[in-house]
């Protein structure tokens, strides 16, 4: 086995000896994705919207194919579909809004001990704010979710829950099917969060039936700056907008207004209308490469990955087994600060994220000071993780 289509993401013509094994933080880009920014910015230049010259309408229409290319890839509406600017805006607008949804006599709210930050933050402070009670899925020794704990936190108290498809830290897959059926139960609002998974693995939203569902395009080899989040029409038509301002609004008075519709209830003032039309073409270059062919190459080196690490005397793994894993590795050498491990990699161009992962509640919870976390993508290769496995044996020397 070897990477797929390596050629295709220019950062590896300009850095030739990098190994780059940070995926989970930010995804590399293909040429064509670099190109549409590039495309838009020399010859499409305009707003959206509200334009009736060509250039505008040309935007427009680009920017609208972006959205219906989303939707088809997660078997949405097109209105379906809200473009925000990341995982983290997606997360905190429902935060901010959805409580009008919230059936009366529900006051719980339940993530898992899993979460990154940004899935456990804004539901710390939705529960504040409104006298809830925050409630968290244990995670079992394998670094899975403890399912038969969940079902009996999901109660008929349980007004939302928003857990998240794939683990950062141990790039768990989470059973996110049997928590919504759990949810629907109960009648609670489902979110999931899938910036690990997006890439990964083909999400129908339609047959997941969450509520909501968001991600971010850097983590799909799409640009930063630019997140979505998926809500069924019934419950966008009910939400509250988030922001206000142009845009979004069907009349304004100085005394009244009135907002639009979905989706352009939730996209105040002017986009990134370059990012959506990259997204667009990230969305391409997955699919015409097909997610068997991503799982298979995910899925066998991750088990080269793991396998390769178990090996090294006084290195401990936190990942579940590879048939449970999404192309996220932890690990620490004994003694060894992880930030000491990263900085001695990146020596050898070898680049790895080290520390808590936007996970610190979890990382006290396993008393760790956070971990050295390698995360696997399409570009990726055998090779890149014999590099990986040379070099932590160099810092190993280096520490006795």
């Amino acid at each position: 086995m070897d990477q797929i289509n390596k050629e295709d993401f220019p950062i590896f013509e300009n850095h030739p000896k990098l190994v780059y094994l940070d995926s989970a933080a930010t995804s590399q880009r293909p040429k064509q994705v670099i190109k549409s920014i590039t495309d838009f910015y020399e010859k499409e230049n305009a707003n959206i919207h509200r334009g009736v010259y060509p250039l505008s309408e040309q935007a427009t229409e680009r920017y609208n194919e972006a959205r219906r290319k989303v939707g088809e890839f997660i078997n949405a509406q097109e209105k379906e579909v809200i473009f925000t600017r990341n995982t983290t805006e997606s997360l905190n607008l429902l935060c901010h809004r959805i409580k009008s949804l919230v059936k009366e006599g529900k006051d719980e709210v339940l993530v898992s001990e899993m979460e990154h930050h940004s899935n456990l933050v804004p539901w710390q402070q939705f529960a504040k704010k409104h006298n809830f009670k925050l409630k968290l899925i244990p995670i079992t020794d394998n670094y899975e979710l403890d399912y038969d704990r969940a079902k009996e936190l999901i109660t008929d108290k349980t007004a939302i829950i928003s857990v998240t498809h794939v683990s950062n830290v141990f790039g768990t897959i989470n059973d996110i099917k049997t928590l919504i059926n759990l949810a629907k139960e109960k009648q609670a609002l489902t979110i999931i969060d899938a910036a690990q998974s997006i890439s990964h693995m083909k999400i129908n939203v339609k047959e997941l039936d969450c509520d909501f569902l968001a991600f971010s395009s850097h983590k799909m080899f799409g640009p930063t700056g630019l997140g979505i989040l998926y809500g069924k029409e019934e419950l966008l038509n009910k939400l509250p907008p988030f922001l206000f301002g142009g845009g979004m609004i069907n009349k304004v008075t100085y005394e009244e207004s009135t907002f639009a519709d979905i989706p352009e209830k939730f996209e105040a003032g002017t986009q990134n209308i370059s990012g959506a039309i990259a997204l667009g073409e990230a969305i391409d270059y997955i699919n015409n490469m097909g997610f068997d062919k991503i799982q298979e190459h995910t899925s066998e080196l991750v088990a080269y990955t793991i396998d390769k690490l178990q090996d090294i005397d006084n290195l401990t793994l936190y990942s579940p087994p590879p048939e449970k894993n999404s192309g996220i590795v932890s690990f620490n050498l004994e003694n060894i600060h992880p930030h000491d491990v990263a900085s001695i990699l990146a020596e050898s161009d070898i680049a790895i994220r080290a520390g808590h992962h936007c996970c610190m509640p979890l990382m006290k919870k396993l008393s760790l000071l956070g971990t050295c976390r390698a995360s696997l993508s399409i570009f990726n290769s055998k090779k890149d993780i014999d590099k990986l496995v040379e070099a932590i044996n160099k810092v190993k020397e280096k520490f006795k």
